[in-house]
């Protein structure tokens, strides 16, 4: 039997970036929760959708794809209208696209801080924070003239702590080009969080909550292995996250199991933010 506490059933979902790592899990878990869920993803590649949602997650009436590009308003309006028409105002907003800069990046967007591009800063910050703000802007406005409403941004332990630098020294060490982990992500996703606060504040009262969810890294098998060794060595839990660990977290911030819950951060980190 289900627990009404936690329920998501009849709910809609709204979850951009759902055809990356994490949010596939996230939408995942709220249709076998019985929500229905709108995948908002900058390309709709058909071998992605193939691969990551089942057939009987493609044709079981729950489940849409849209194309959207999060820093263009149109195609949000867009994809928004759809889901509207076809399934009403959405219940539950998750902001999980996002753009980072990962260790296999090449030297001139991953080099030292004095020479890093504008242009990149420019671009991370636009995805990770103003996609954030354009998408809740237009789903929030939505959900306040409803009454409710669950806003989830993703946010990252880089926007809560300073990058550890010494992970990645092993790269200059092996090539003989550094790799510093950028500015530009740690900036976009520590304004995550004060956005999360005022968004809460801002809607309270009409029943719309806003939250954040900080995950830490995620094991990828593609990752360099001397990365996962000194990133799992600075973790006081020993690892990195499996991809479905931060589901629990998702279904307990979108269900009135959270009720009273609004403008604060759940972290789920391993204990990374400990230390």
């Amino acid at each position: 039997m289900s627990d009404a506490l936690f329920s998501v059933e009849g709910r809609v979902a709204i979850v951009t970036g759902a055809l990356g790592q994490l949010g596939a899990q996230f939408a995942h878990e709220l249709l076998s929760r019985g929500a229905k869920v709108a995948v908002f993803a900058r390309t709709l590649r058909k071998s992605s959708m193939e691969t990551l949602y089942t057939p009987e997650e493609r044709s079981g009436g729950n489940l849409s794809f849209h194309a959207v590009d999060i820093t263009k308003k149109a195609t949000i309006a867009k994809a928004l209208n759809e889901v509207v028409e076809a399934w009403g105002v959405p219940h539950i907003l998750v902001n999980n696209a996002g753009l980072d800069t990962q260790p296999s990046a090449p030297p001139e967007v991953s080099g030292p801080f004095e020479q890093f591009p504008e242009e990149i800063f420019r671009e991370v910050v636009e995805v990770n924070l103003v996609g954030t703000f354009l998408v809740t802007q237009a789903v929030g406005a939505l959900m306040a003239q409803e009454g409710r409403g669950s806003i989830i941004n993703i946010g990252s332990i880089y926007g809560m702590l300073s990058p550890v630098q010494d992970i990645y020294a092993y790269k200059k060490e092996k090539t003989g080009i550094p790799f510093i982990k950028p500015v530009a992500y740690a900036a976009a996703k520590s304004g995550v969080y004060n956005f999360t606060r005022y968004c809460a504040t801002y809607w309270a009262k009409n029943g719309v909550r806003v939250n954040t969810l900080t995950p830490s890294g995620v094991f990828r098998d593609t990752q360099d292995k001397e990365f996962q060794k000194n990133y799992c060595e600075r973790m006081p839990i020993g690892r990195m996250a499996r991809a479905n660990e931060f589901n629990g977290a998702i279904v307990f911030l979108a269900s009135d199991a959270s009720v009273y819950m609004t403008g604060a951060n759940l972290v789920m980190d391993g204990g990374w933010t400990a230390w």
